[in-house]
């Protein structure tokens, strides 16, 4: 803050609002502008690229300032927030022609990335949550709010890997947490997902929102609740009055995947670039609601576990499926169903305009009809919870209908909003207005005829009123002191009369009026309204879920997925034919290779080899997929697929470090790897892609075959595990669960030909030669890597023809026999070995790996 000098009241003023909202951007009302003075001004006016001037110019200390037009501040305020910083929003809260020395001003909301409720940052079809986390006395609290929608819910999670797990599934943008609390938790959040950190300015969490929580029975949570609540009662100054109940659920109600899997599979968000395409939200969303988009994401984050409500949903698209023409009447209607959440949201928060109640009520227009349609579905009974909860909400509609115009401005403060009929007083300050300006349009014509000036004019302005204009060429046929001069322009001259200044006082008095009162009655069917929120909320609700049961059947129906079956009785898992949804869709369904899932009869580990792109990560995947969308309530691409419900499920897909971190890519395979074996269950499903790679081969080797006789013998979980180890394959002959299967390929010319179909058995070898030549590196270098490679081969094979075989690794010796396989070797070839030994293939680059064989094939000629 600037040093202590003597200021205007003004600045005085400034300075002290400014004090109680330290870490957040000041916008500062003068006038027609939000202004931002000192460091505010330096920072804003760089980001936002503004103009940066000064106040006080004369002065040896002059004042940065910056400021922006009020009537355009919203999008220089989106942009802030969109940065992840704070705007605290500072307006006059008295008349300036009633005051008394300086205007009282006051911060009327603070703006924050977690309470932003209307802006072009918000994504329709994505919730803005907000999260609280706390301390509670076993375990932690976290409670979150979408201010947008009203929604509140709560849960009790064990540890901090739960926390970021809940975090990143929400997509929160803002956490609030007590000061000196979660410290590493929070660096975390910050650097790797770049969550807004924000604190409350008191330690009691007193607010005026306790009338949401008095009766809130596990006082064990309550203490999170008033951690969030007390945020947005102290930043949002405001009624919130459509925050709806609080909801409280545990994870283990859902099927549980981490922020691993949800990367990994890219349920929501494409590796490539982050965005929705390419994704299974992408492939699943059909919805024709941001309400119903907004369900089908948080559907796609927590899959269901209980078989009952499964079936439900599947019963419904099922019989969507079968009914094409009232699916098609029914996403018709749902097309003409505006934001049925956020406009409740907008009423509670006084910013809906009279657009949005004309929304609203084209919106409950269309309820009736989608009764009828479901009213039609019904034969089976599926459709009756949804026929008691839909609400029409008549009286809603029959009031805006009444009251508010058909096109109304956005304005609540221009008029022209209310309907004629709606109240007398209004039509008589409309008529007054009507007539008046009538009687100017007559007076106009009048005078034209009496002055024989064809084009003299009546006009308007909000300076001067109304007035008779006459151009200076005319003014010279005009009778002395027949008007009053008003106003000299360059070409014309200004006139007005007793009457004109008459009926002028007359009009603009019923104009000023009128527009007062429209804005009172507006504010009174506002209210109205807002008395119904959570009556909309809970049709909105309705509305949603149908929604996305409408938009399951329309992909199942477009892919050609089929209903699953479940069995609570067996783990097993059979899926005939099955396909990766998302790769189909980009491939084509005549491009796609179906493969087969089976296990059962006891078998659960599938030990997959084959070469690196020929498929393997891909059918892994699309088993889990598979598996979230028959949770969820979908159909699934397969022609059959038989399964249980599982409880977890946990991805180790692909290499990638954590550098903020300071996590190797093969610390983090070993992390995420420990977290599936320490939490998975016997009903959990676990896919495991090239474990150990990112170590020396016989490390990585021995750590692969304990890792899957872990899994086999004591967690016994359903595990697909791939691997370019072939030499692992000899598993199958120990361990009864674990079956052997083999991505296809075949050599043509000397050509790898990768088949994408599953076959049993083991792959005959890695092929990671010819994987290479598909790369395009140079072939000198293959032709180079195939003499090597043929020259360990054999070295091995002799070596292993004069080993016994003892107990351990499948196809490994202990330590001294690794020694004994180079012993025949000279000192430079030994040197050459133990270099290839702590060779990273993962990451080196093709340059690099030239260089380096270049360099070992110098050491062996010499």
């Amino acid at each position: 803050m600037p040093q202590k000098t003597k200021h205007t009241p003004m600045m005085e003023q400034y300075l002290n609002i400014k004090k109680q909202y330290p870490n957040a951007y000041l916008f500062y009302r003068l006038g027609d502008f939000y202004e931002l003075f000192f460091e505010d001004a330096v920072e804003v006016s760089r980001i936002l690229e503004l103009t940066l001037t000064s106040r006080n110019k004369n002065a040896e200390q002059q004042i940065p300032m910056c400021g922006v037009p009020h009537h355009s501040a919203q999008g220089y305020i989106d942009r802030l927030i969109e940065l992840g910083h704070k705007v605290a929003i500072c307006e006059q809260v008295e008349d300036p022609k009633t005051a008394k020395g300086m205007v009282k001003r006051e911060v009327v909301q603070v703006v924050t990335p977690g309470t932003v409720m209307q802006s072009k940052t918000v994504n329709a079809k994505e919730n803005n949550y907000l999260v609280a986390i706390h301390h509670l006395a076993e375990g932690i609290g976290l409670a979150y709010v979408d201010l947008t929608t009203g929604e509140i819910k709560v849960t009790e999670l064990e540890d901090e890997d739960g926390v970021i797990n809940e975090i990143t599934a929400l997509n929160c943008r803002e956490v609030i947490l007590k000061p000196g609390e979660f410290l590493h938790l929070q660096e975390t959040l910050k650097n790797k997902w770049s969550i807004v950190i924000s604190y409350p300015s008191k330690t009691d969490y007193t607010h005026s929102l306790t009338h949401l929580i008095e009766d809130y029975k596990n006082q064990d949570v309550k203490i999170v609740l008033d951690l969030l609540l007390h945020y947005l009662s102290e930043t949002q100054m405001r009624s919130l009055d459509h925050l709806q109940e609080v909801e409280e659920y545990q994870t283990h109600q859902f099927l549980l995947f981490g922020q691993e899997a949800r990367r990994n599979l890219e349920l929501s968000q494409s590796l490539r670039d982050g965005s929705k395409k390419g994704t299974l939200l992408w492939l699943l969303d059909e919805t024709k609601t941001a309400m119903g988009g907004r369900m089908l994401r948080s559907w796609l984050e927590k899959p269901l576990i209980q078989r009952k409500k499964i079936e439900e949903r599947l019963n419904i698209v099922e019989g969507l499926m079968t009914h094409f023409f009232e699916r098609n009447d029914l996403q018709e209607i749902l097309k003409r169903i505006y934001d049925l959440e956020r406009l409740a949201g907008r009423t509670a928060f006084g910013t809906v305009n009279p657009r949005d109640l004309v929304q609203l009520k084209e919106s409950l227009k269309q309820i009736p009809s989608l009764i009828s349609i479901i009213e039609s579905l019904n034969s089976e009974g599926n459709w009756d919870r949804y026929l008691i909860q839909i609400d029409t909400i008549e009286e809603v509609k029959d009031l805006i209908e009444e009251a508010i115009q058909d096109e109304p401005p956005i304005s609540t403060t221009e008029g022209e909003i209310i309907k004629k009929g709606y109240n007398e007083q209004l039509d008589q300050y409309v008529e007054a207005m009507t007539n008046g300006k009538k009687w100017m349009a007559q007076l106009e014509l009048q005078e034209r005829e009496a002055t024989g000036i064809k084009n003299l004019k009546i006009g308007f302005n909000k300076v001067f009123g109304y007035y008779i204009e006459i151009s200076k060429a005319n003014v010279a046929k005009l009778e002395d002191n027949r008007y009053e001069r008003k106003q000299t322009l360059t070409n014309a001259e200004r006139y007005s009369t007793p009457e004109l200044k008459e009926k002028e006082s007359l009009i603009l008095e019923a104009e000023e009026k009128s527009k007062n009162l429209e804005y009172e009655l507006f504010t009174e069917v506002r209210n109205r309204v807002k008395q119904e929120i959570a009556r909309l909320q809970k049709l909105a609700k309705v509305v949603a879920e149908i929604d996305v049961l409408q938009s399951f059947a329309a992909v199942s129906e477009e892919y050609n997925f089929v209903r699953p079956s479940f069995s609570t009785e067996t783990q097993d898992v059979y899926i005939e034919k099955g396909r990766h949804p998302v790769v189909e869709k980009v491939m084509g369904e005549q491009s796609y290779v179906p493969n087969d899932v089976d296990l059962t009869d006891d078998t659960s580990v599938l030990l997959i080899t084959g070469p690196n792109m020929s498929g393997k990560s891909t059918y892994m995947r699309q088993v889990a997929l598979t598996i979230i969308m028959a949770q969820m309530g979908c159909f699934v691409p397969a022609e059959k697929a038989a399964l249980p419900i599982f409880d977890r499920l946990y991805t180790r897909i692909g290499a990638m470090d954590d550098l903020i971190g300071g996590q190797s890519t093969f610390m983090v395979e070993m992390t995420e790897t420990n977290q599936a074996l320490e939490h998975a269950t016997p009903n959990s499903l676990l896919l495991f892609d090239e474990i150990g790679r990112g170590t020396a081969t016989y490390d990585g080797m021995a750590l692969a075959e304990a890792i899957i006789e872990y899994v086999h013998d004591h967690i016994k979980a359903k595990t697909l595990f791939s691997t370019h180890y072939h030499e692992l394959t000899v598993l199958e002959d120990r361990l009864s669960g674990l079956k052997n299967i083999h991505v296809g390929a075949v050599e043509e010319d000397g050509d790898l030909v990768f088949l994408h179909q599953m076959l049993p058995g083991p792959a005959d070898k890695s092929y990671g030669v010819q994987v290479a030549k598909l790369a395009g590196l140079p072939s000198t270098l293959l032709s180079r890597a195939e003499s090597i490679l043929h020259e360990l081969e054999q070295k091995e094979d002799h070596l292993f023809e004069e080993k016994e075989p003892t107990e351990g690794p499948a196809d490994m010796r202990s330590n001294q026999e690794q020694l004994d396989l180079f012993s025949s070797f000279n000192s430079q070839e030994q040197e050459v070995i133990e270099n290839l030994k702590k060779l990273n293939v993962v990451n080196t680059t093709p340059l690099e790996a030239l260089q380096l064989l270049s360099q070992l094939q110098e050491k062996i000629k010499d």
